[in-house]
């Protein structure tokens, strides 16, 4: 099976645990990371064409106005073709419950019909808030599997849970 991990990571200022810290790497890129190592899947990192601010607070209240306004910012590069994939990991943070809108701009150009997705999340308590609901959406006539909510504290630490949830789905 030839797959790929889709995701969207933000380093900078970041939420861990009721503090804020700089980060030089992502927590989802970190995950999409050790997915890569395990199934040797193709990495593709969604990045908006103008970056959220470095702050975390700033950039939590630019990802809430551009869901509140349901936009789909414009992109550093897209994917056009999934076509030779059968497994799409689709990985974000949770902005305001969801996927930030950067996603969106990406799945809602991509035809899923037959392809398995496997959702993650990196999180510091919101756990998939409604990521699967959201892909399931975007993603007519794929099978979605069990998502899998990784604490972004954890990141670096979570290859063997993502074995077991690669094993356990695919």
């Amino acid at each position: 099976m030839k797959a790929i991990v889709i995701y969207f990571s933000r380093a900078d200022e970041n939420y861990f645990g009721g503090s804020l810290k700089y980060i030089d790497k992502g927590n989802t890129e970190i995950v999409a990371e050790k997915i890569k190592e395990i199934t040797n899947a193709d990495l593709f990192k969604v990045e908006r064409k103008k970056d959220y601010a470095k702050e975390y607070m700033k950039c939590i209240e630019e990802a809430k106005i551009e869901q509140q306004n349901n936009e789909r910012p414009e992109l550093k590069s897209y994917l056009d073709d999934i076509n030779n994939y059968d497994v799409i990991f689709i990985g974000s943070p949770i902005y305001w419950g969801t996927m930030p809108q950067a996603m969106f701009t990406v799945l809602d150009r991509l035809d899923f019909n037959g392809k398995i997705i496997m959702p993650f999340t990196t999180h510091e308590g919101s756990g998939l808030a409604n990521v699967v609901r959201d892909i399931k959406k975007c993603a007519k006539g794929a099978i979605v599997k069990e998502g899998l909510a990784i604490l972004g504290s954890s990141a670096n630490d979570s290859k063997s849970k993502l074995q077991t949830w690669i094993d356990n789905n695919l």
